[in-house]
């Protein structure tokens, strides 16, 4: 059993995803993120930079316990533990790479700048949040030239990388659709919402 310490937002509904994906047994422990919850000391004996998610496998690597943290270090390793969703050519597996670090960097990181420029900055300039949300859309719109004439972001079957990704695209959705365009993304995105396991990780903790 895996202990997740999570919080709904996209970067912990990865893990969720991901878990739920692989049949991976966690133990969820939700984390207050308003409240301060990942500042606790119990939490930070787990994750000293006081971010989540985080995990801890009891029955990790050679049966040794391993703390884990970072979404997208989290998602492969469950990946590779299932023995699922981890592409066996290495020219794939690296392709599979490439577009979940697009996800975990460039995706993730400017709509995190957007969030905290609408939620948590202590002065608001629309000009830079639009500038920020144009950014996100050039990078959703790699994504969907990537996917004209694939299934997946890899190849022909699912991988990891679209577990990174979906999460960041549920978390944008209003956003893109008020864009238009971007049928490969959209035709992508259907697809994996109608995954039972991608149902029930993006509500886990809900």
């Amino acid at each position: 059993m895996i202990d997740l310490y999570f919080a709904p937002t996209a970067n912990g509904q990865r893990v969720t995803v991901a878990f739920e994906e692989c049949g991976i047994a966690y133990r969820l422990h939700k984390l207050n993120l308003a409240g301060g919850e990942q500042h606790r000391p119990e939490f930070l004996r787990v994750n000293p930079a006081g971010l989540m998610p985080a995990i801890v496998d009891d029955d990790g690597p050679g049966g040794k316990p391993i703390t884990l943290t970072q979404s997208a270090a989290i998602v492969i390793y469950a990946a590779e533990k299932s023995g699922r969703f981890v592409p066996t050519d290495p020219a794939v597996r690296v392709h599979a790479l490439q577009w979940a670090m697009q996800a975990a960097s460039d995706i993730s990181g400017t709509s995190g700048t957007i969030f905290r420029l609408e939620v948590t900055a202590p002065e608001k300039s629309l000009a830079i949040t639009d500038y920020f949300k144009g950014r996100l859309l050039t990078f959703f719109g790699d994504v969907d030239r990537h996917l004209e004439g694939r299934a997946w972001l890899a190849g022909d079957a699912l991988s990891f990388a679209d577990l990174m990704l979906y999460p960041n695209f549920a978390a944008r959705r209003a956003l893109i659709e008020a864009a238009g365009g971007f049928p490969n993304l959209q035709r992508w995105a259907a697809v994996m919402a109608a995954r039972p396991g991608v149902q029930k990780g993006m509500a886990a903790g809900g």
